[in-house]
Parts: C-alpha cells; sequence; structure tokens
C-alpha cells in the first residue's frame, strides 16, 4: 500500500493545535477532511510529526498516510491546496518508503522562539511573535541556552498534564540570535515535552531582563522543578521549523520571517 509523506506549512492562530477535536477546529482536522475527500475514504488516517499546541505556527510540519488508491504527487498538491483554508498549505507531496511514519520515523525536530523588542510591535509581525518592550541581554540569554545542551531531564520546563512516556531528551542545539528587533531561540532535539520550547524561552527572557544570571539555567534544569523556571510564553511566538529524518541533513535555516 502506497505512503504518502506531506510538508505542511500552517498559520496556528485560529486552530485549537494540530491533533483532531471534537468541535474545534484543527490543523489534522482540515487535512483529514480534504484527503478523505479526495481519496473518497472515510478510515483514511493521517499522522503529524509533531502536535503543536493551540496557536502555534509550523513551516515544516510532516503528515503521512497510507492508501490503496493512487495519486501523483505533484497532482495531489496542486488539489490539496485548492481546497484547504488559506491558513494551510502543502509545500511537498512525496512518496515514501515501506514502513515509513510521519511521528515514528523521525529522528528529531527544530523549532524557534520569536521574541520582538522594542516600544513598537508591528502588526505583520505581532501575530509571529511575543512582545517584549525593553532591551534584551543577548550574550547572556546564549550563555544561558547553551546550559541546556545534552541530554537531561527536563522536567523543570513541562506542563503540568504532559503525558510523556521520559522527561528524559536530547539537544543537539539550543542557541539565541538576532536579526533586527527579533531574538530567536533556536532548539533542535529528539523529541520534546509539552510547553516545554515556551518554558525555556521563558527562563531565558528572565535571563535576558537580568532578573537572573545566565548559570541560573542550568539550576533550573538540574532542579527538575517546574516552579524554579520562567514563565510558560504565549504560543504565538513558537514556530515549528523543520522535522529531521535520517539521512536527511539538518541544512541551514532561512533567517526569520512572518511569512
Amino acid at each position: 500500500m502506497p505512503t504518502y509523506k506531506l510538508t505542511l506549512e500552517y498559520v496556528g492562530t485560529r486552530f485549537a493545535g494540530w491533533q483532531v477535536q471534537p468541535d474545534l477546529p484543527t490543523v489534522q482536522g482540515e487535512l483529514l477532511a480534504r484527503l478523505r475527500r479526495l481519496f473518497d475514504a472515510e478510515d483514511l488516517l493521517v499522522a503529524g510529526a509533531a502536535r503543536t499546541d493551540a496557536g502555534v505556527h509550523a513551516r515544516g510540519q510532516v503528515a503521512s498516510f497510507d492508501s490503496e488508491r493512487s495519486w501523483e504527487p505533484a497532482r495531489l498538491r496542486r488539489a490539496l491546496n485548492g481546497l484547504l483554508p488559506g491558513d494551510i498549505s502543502v509545500a511537498e507531496v512525496a512518496m515514501a518508503p515501506p514502513g515509513f511514519h510521519a511521528r515514528r520515523s523521525a529522528a528529531g525536530r527544530i523549532y524557534r522562539y520569536q521574541i520582538a523588542v522594542g516600544e513598537r510591535l508591528s502588526p505583520f509581525l505581532a501575530p509571529f511573535a511575543h512582545h517584549h518592550r525593553d532591551p534584551l541581554d543577548i550574550e547572556a540569554m546564549a550563555r544561558g541556552a547553551e546550559c541546556l545542551l545534552g541530554e537531561h531531564d527536563f522536567s523543570a520546563f513541562k506542563a503540568a498534564g504532559d503525558v510523556s512516556t521520559t522527561p528524559i531528551k536530547t539537544l543537539r542545539r539550543s542557541e539565541i540570535s538576532i536579526e533586527g528587533d527579533v531574538v530567536t531561540y533556536t532548539v533542535e532535539g529528539t523529541s520534546f515535552l509539552q510547553h516545554m520550547v515556551r518554558t525555556i524561552a521563558g527562563t531565558l527572557l528572565d535571563v535576558g531582563r537580568g532578573h537572573r544570571p545566565a548559570a541560573w539555567v542550568g539550576l533550573v534544569l538540574g532542579s527538575r522543578d517546574r516552579g524554579r523556571s520562567g514563565p510558560n510564553l504565549p504560543a504565538r511566538g513558537l514556530i515549528l521549523e523543520r522535522v529531521l529524518y535520517d539521512g536527511a541533513p539538518a541544512g541551514s535555516l532561512a533567517a526569520p520571517s512572518t511569512r
């Protein structure tokens, strides 16, 4: 049975997250409804590489599904984009090797959290960034981010309702950059706990504001206590940038964008 691999972009503002929920608009729900129509299969199921929360965006979400019906990938991409709402776009459709599964086959994920700094927030950036009016100590934030590299127990940064099988995760990249008035936290890991990236971003923001030293991030990490970490920043600043699979290089990332 053919397996299809889809790469999606979406603005998460109006969605209750990726995963289907009764009576709520979700990205998976919108995609599934169109796929079932095109494949004439009410039992068709689609898996996503990351279960993004309500309000979180994606430039590189990956989905997969199996179907006995055959569609030429470019034709399927055109058909889906003709049916999906304007805040969801299928960037690519490809045939995947046997056994491929968008989530279980993933080797890693790259997220970005954007913080817009300055008195004025452009309305073209507002849906995609957390706004902070005062200057930030970027170097201190960068030192704090480095404390999180490697394999650790990230319990201090998880949501109370997290249901992950283990809080131990590995971060291969954890860095701060700035372009213009946008400070970006970029993180690459095998997988993530619920609210983990947004809580790390809030912890680094406390460092940038001068409320805590950079070394405090490592102390929070070691404490495994969510009560010691910073705030869980709003979902609108978080973007799922890319999902990584074995054999595919991470490549270079584009500069922060509001597209």
